[in-house]
């Protein structure tokens, strides 16, 4: 779901096509090259079709969180409801320059207050790659725990969820 919230630093907006050019950066950087894959965007061109995929998927929310004070986006909050998974999953992109200042832990725990506090979900996951290592540290800082794995194009993907959420 489409949310618009605040926290002390950031602004947690919906996606547009005017974000193509931010996006164009965040899917090149190397965390996401790494760990969520090349989706082969080159252009802003190709990073505004991108974002019209998502805006036209009935069950993807992308939310692009910006600083507050300079209104510059610098990362990615997702709620995405996906065919091969008993629920919706929460996931997290960030632009390197802006890690370890825990922006990602403030946009995502405000994300799910907000998303628990509606009560339309009872489960909720997020998946990450098993070598991810700083996703793994900040789900479960969330308060998420393992679940499970699967394999997906031969990697090995782990499943978390939120505890009391089964």
């Amino acid at each position: 779901m489409y949310l618009e919230l605040e926290t002390e630093r950031l602004l947690i907006r919906p996606i547009r096509l005017d974000d193509a050019g931010f996006i164009l950066k965040l899917v090149n950087s190397q965390g996401w090259l790494q760990f969520i894959g090349d989706r082969k965007i080159k252009t802003d061109a190709d990073a505004a079709a991108y974002i019209q995929k998502i805006l036209d998927h009935p069950h993807y929310y992308y939310s692009v969180y910006q600083l507050n004070n300079t209104n510059k986006p610098i990362g990615l909050v997702t709620f995405l409801k996906r065919d091969h998974l008993d629920a919706p999953d929460i996931g997290f992109a960030m632009l390197p320059e802006y890690e370890g200042k825990s922006y990602a832990y403030e946009v995502s725990i405000r994300y799910l207050q907000e998303i628990l506090k509606l009560k339309t979900y009872t489960t909720i996951l997020a998946i990450t790659r098993f070598d991810n290592q700083k996703s793994i540290r900040l789900l479960k800082k969330l308060g998420m725990y393992f679940k499970e794995q699967y394999e997906n194009n031969e990697e090995l993907i782990h499943v978390y969820t939120m505890k009391g959420s089964e």
